[in-house]
């Protein structure tokens, strides 16, 4: 209800500055004390045993959490750790702080429920966002640092910007996500195939490796995101490449640079789609990947999630987790619990008692 108040206000201005408004605002709530028990008090998720989950050596909640994009530069940590999420990802950041694209670069579509986005990795860089994670001390959620290249790096190069990355953050994230699927930096996308995305995963992996002995314990997981404009080859070959990297498992996925079916204006704007235009598409990726893998490889599912039914598809057709975004924009914070909830209702509709029995029920 709250939100359905002062989404007209967002909606009429710019969606980048909407965009900002927002971040910011929750991060300058973040350091007020009160404030995040307050936010908690309006969006939180109370215990639902029969949704937790244990993946990547780390305890959820449920399977709900926040995809890359909202949070770049890691401001509202503390802000968006007390509206229901059981997980988060900050970022995509990069070795060095850079602009992004000119404005403007975000775009709503509402009779689509989209958005379309040419970001280009805008961020404060790594330095930045280590220092600032570095001041939050403990988290209430499971943090992902979502890593990417700086647009000037060629794809050469590209495995010193996520080994850079991975030395700058490691001390500040649960797991991570290497992010080679994004539309938006040239030929960022050339990276999730051939001896590119082996040369590349390898890289990341002796650098976590590295990180893991200076820091004592167990290895942080790394994640690998990926686009949904694959063939079905390419994903095979990606899965692979994932699993024999030793990559702990797959985001499924990013924005898509296809157009089928948009009703907006906007829809000629270049960059990544995002929203309810990606539900179905990303929901056949993983259910792909999930067979191809022989469900031995873990799967977030992300992409067009506004409803539970939506999370739960994906859940059936082979995720552990689930990430929003877009629905966050034209639902608002309260869309969290409302996928909760519903997730509990489809669970038992099923007869499932645990999360865990409804992931690639679809394939059984």
């Amino acid at each position: 209800m709250l939100y359905k108040l002062v989404k007209p206000l967002f909606f009429s201005m710019d969606a980048e500055k909407a965009h900002h408004l927002v971040v910011d605002g929750l991060g300058a709530a973040g350091r007020i004390p009160g404030t995040t028990a307050l936010l908690s008090g309006i969006w939180g998720v109370g215990r639902a045993p029969e949704l937790e989950i244990d993946l990547f050596g780390l305890h959820f909640a449920h399977p709900v959490g926040l995809a890359a994009g909202l949070d770049k530069n890691a401001k509202a940590v503390p802000g968006f750790s007390s509206i229901g999420l059981s997980f988060m990802e900050v970022g995509t950041v990069t070795p060095k702080g850079q602009p992004g694209n000119e404005l403007p670069r975000l775009f709503r579509l509402p009779p689509d429920e989209a958005l379309i986005n040419r970001m280009g990795f805008n961020n404060e860089g790594a330095e930045a966002m280590a220092a600032r994670l570095a001041r939050l001390g403990g988290r209430k959620i499971p943090l992902a640092v979502n890593i990417g290249k700086n647009k000037a790096t060629p794809n050469e190069h590209a495995a010193d910007d996520y080994r850079e990355c991975l030395r700058l953050l490691y001390p500040h994230g649960d797991f991570f996500v290497v992010n080679i699927s994004s539309p938006n930096t040239p030929d960022l996308r050339l990276l999730q195939h051939g001896d590119e995305l082996r040369g590349l995963l390898d890289a990341v992996r002796d650098e976590r490796d590295r990180q893991a002995r200076t820091a004592g314990g167990t290895p942080k997981p790394i994640v690998v995101k990926i686009a949904p404009d694959n063939s079905e080859e390419q994903l095979a070959y990606m899965a692979e490449a994932i699993r024999i990297s030793g990559m702990d498992g797959i985001i499924a996925t990013n924005t898509t640079i296809g157009r089928d079916g948009l009703t907006h204006a906007n829809a000629g704007e270049t960059g990544g789609l995002s929203g309810r235009p990606l539900t179905k598409r990303s929901t056949e990726v993983i259910r792909t990947l999930y067979a191809m893998t022989g469900g031995k490889l873990p799967i977030v599912g992300s992409g067009g999630i506004f409803t539970a039914q939506d999370a739960y598809d994906k859940i059936r057709a082979g995720a552990s987790l689930v990430e929003v975004y877009t629905a966050m924009i034209y639902k608002g914070p309260g869309v969290v619990g409302e996928i909760v909830r519903g997730l509990k209702e489809l669970l038992r509709k099923d007869g499932f008692e645990r999360i865990a029995q409804a992931i690639g029920a679809d394939h059984r």
